[in-house]
């Protein structure tokens, strides 16, 4: 589609921004490509900092999403796991300017907005040009929820902000959330940086003067916080499904089976089904060196084959991993959770990730660092129970798991025959069905993106 050809009145322009990070970019681009394949007549500028662009300029994309960049007025993100605290304030004070300047600049008066919860400024600058404005959670339904109520805790004065007795004070039944949920709040309390926790409240105190809000969620996965979330706020809120990239899977598919197949497909091509278990720790926050060579370790006596993603470290990790598994820095990770010869997924229960493997059907072994991870654990191991915790204990500063703790849990996991591993793969392919119905013609995902592109359109006539 030519950008010159289109009649200004019939384009629909939405202004993408997301989050400058890994996480966040993918699923809002995914969230952009399903809207795009929907609506003909949509335009989408996305932007990025010209940092990120640069590492997505040569993605391949729609037509009719454009690229746009603003300077890089936050810290390279080879700096952020270094100074997260740092990085996150530059985010949320350096960008509004620039980005205002874009919207100047553009061809097509912009007429919504698709932004990151975590950009909060982007609300004020959506309501101060009379855009309207869809805030965008890469988090969970239950864990915005969480935050949703910690910050009016804070604000009701209920608990002190620097007090993190919550488990210690008696708290009121909260809409939407168990008792065991409140608990994963107060580690999540304990566990964060103060300053980023506050910095986390104020992006969700913003979302209310938001006219939108999309949930990159399945609303069948969590029916019970959609419906709170809805009741909560005066506009839709809508969970319009797992953003990952299941349209490039099933548009490809035939394509790259048979031209370039790179080297980690074709060594799972060459394995029994479900005998792999893939393993990836995140693209952020990952865990100390020790750490990954007691896993190396543990995997190695552990007699099971595995392909892990261990980016930086991958070079190193070769040497101790032995025959059995194969380390790779990078790979496309849907794909592989959808290979035939992986039987499960040892996680660091990045919301992104947990959406791939319940599409895919793929038990996982939980792995939390941080943040949502600890409540989207127990989602995975209490509620779903589609996986199991890797037990962690106290060494010196660090939590840590031995060689010898790895070998006997990945063996018994990757056990396809016993009783518990059955039911364990059963439970996670019923889920895979409850989350492809819900993306079908017709489904709660499929009827949700349609109902946001509608009131969009109908704003923009109006």
């Amino acid at each position: 589609m030519e950008f010159s050809s289109i009649e200004p009145p019939t384009v629909c322009h939405v202004v993408a921004m997301p989050y400058p990070g890994r996480g966040h970019i993918n699923p809002m681009m995914n969230l952009c490509k399903l809207l795009s394949s929907k609506k003909h007549h949509l335009l989408i500028t996305f932007v990025v900092t010209e940092e990120w662009l640069g590492y997505i300029r040569s993605d391949p994309k729609p037509n009719n999403i454009r690229f746009a960049s603003i300077p890089n007025v936050v810290p390279p993100e080879s700096l952020r796991s270094a100074d997260f605290t740092g990085f996150y304030e530059a985010v949320m004070t350096k960008m509004e300017a620039p980005f205002e300047e874009l919207l100047d600049q553009l061809e097509h008066p912009v007429d919504a907005m698709l932004v990151d919860v975590e950009l909060p400024w982007t609300i004020s600058v959506g309501n101060r040009r009379n855009i309207p404005v869809a805030s965008v959670s890469t988090m969970p339904a239950v864990f915005f929820l969480m935050l949703h109520h910690w910050d009016l805790f804070v604000r009701n004065r209920h608990l002190a902000v620097n007090s993190l007795e919550l488990g210690e004070q008696h708290v009121d039944p909260i809409p939407g959330l168990s008792s065991t949920q409140v608990a994963d709040l107060q580690t999540i309390i304990h566990e964060t940086d103060p300053q980023v926790l506050q910095l986390a409240m104020e992006c969700i105190s913003r979302v209310p003067k938001a006219q939108y809000l999309l949930l990159t969620s399945v609303y069948e996965l969590e029916p019970q916080a959609s419906d709170t979330l809805n009741a909560i706020f005066p506009f839709p809120v809508y969970p319009i499904g797992p953003a990952i990239p299941y349209l490039e899977l099933e548009h490809n598919s035939s394509i790259t089976r048979t031209h370039n197949i790179p080297n980690y497909l074709q060594w799972l091509d060459s394995h029994p089904a479900g005998s792999v278990l893939y393993i990836s720790l995140g693209s952020f926050l990952s865990v100390s060196g020790t750490q990954m060579d007691e896993i190396a370790a543990g995997l190695r006596n552990s007699g099971v084959r595995f392909l892990w993603v261990a980016r930086g470290e991958a070079s190193r990790l070769k040497e101790s991993c032995g025959d059995l598994g194969l380390v790779v820095p990078w790979c496309d990770q849907l794909k592989v959770l959808c290979h035939s010869s992986v039987g499960g997924f040892w996680t660091h229960c990045g919301w992104n990730s947990t959406l791939e493997a319940i599409f895919a059907g793929i038990p996982m072994l939980t792995f939390p660092l941080f943040m949502d991870q600890v409540p989207i654990s127990r989602r995975i191991v209490e509620d779903w129970k589609i996986g199991w915790r890797i037990k962690r204990s106290t060494v010196g500063s660090e939590m840590s798991v031995t060689k010898e703790e790895i070998s006997e849990l990945v063996q018994r996991f990757m056990n396809v025959e016993s009783g518990e591993g059955k039911e364990l793969r059963e439970r996670a392919r019923g889920l895979k069905d409850i989350c492809r119905q819900a993306i079908a013609e017709g489904g709660s995902s499929y009827t949700n993106l349609d109902a946001f592109l509608e009131a969009i359109s109908q704003s923009q006539n109006h």
